[in-house]
């Protein structure tokens, strides 16, 4: 596949838990998150491999991290994905808060 080819968006599907990035409506990937009160906490990104090499990714948190900013709350990047993402975007280093191990308490029970 082409990195031209197809019609791309991002939506937020809060019954899932997640944001998906679709291309001519197929779904090529997801940023899996729950949310903690103010934290919106992103453990799981993935692209399907048919669509790698395309900088779906890249689509995906940065469009995924804005509406985090729109809606005023914040990003624990427990995804190392997301966590690399916000290293190389200080534009959004103002979102983060730290994963503590009382995140990754909360969030293993909240996945169970």
């Amino acid at each position: 596949m082409d990195e031209s080819a197809g019609i791309r968006s991002v939506q937020r599907v809060d019954a899932r838990h997640r944001y998906e990035i679709l291309v001519d409506g197929r779904r090529a990937g997801l940023a899996a998150y729950r949310d903690r009160g103010v934290q919106r906490v992103f453990f799981h990104t993935e692209v399907d491999d048919a669509f790698a090499g395309q900088g779906l990714g890249t689509e995906l948190v940065q469009s995924a991290l804005a509406d985090v900013r729109e809606s005023g709350k914040r990003v624990v990047p427990v995804c190392p994905y997301v966590a690399k993402f916000l290293k190389r975007h200080e534009e959004f280093a103002d979102l983060a808060d730290p994963v503590t191990p009382d995140v990754l308490s909360w969030l293993e029970d909240e996945l169970r």
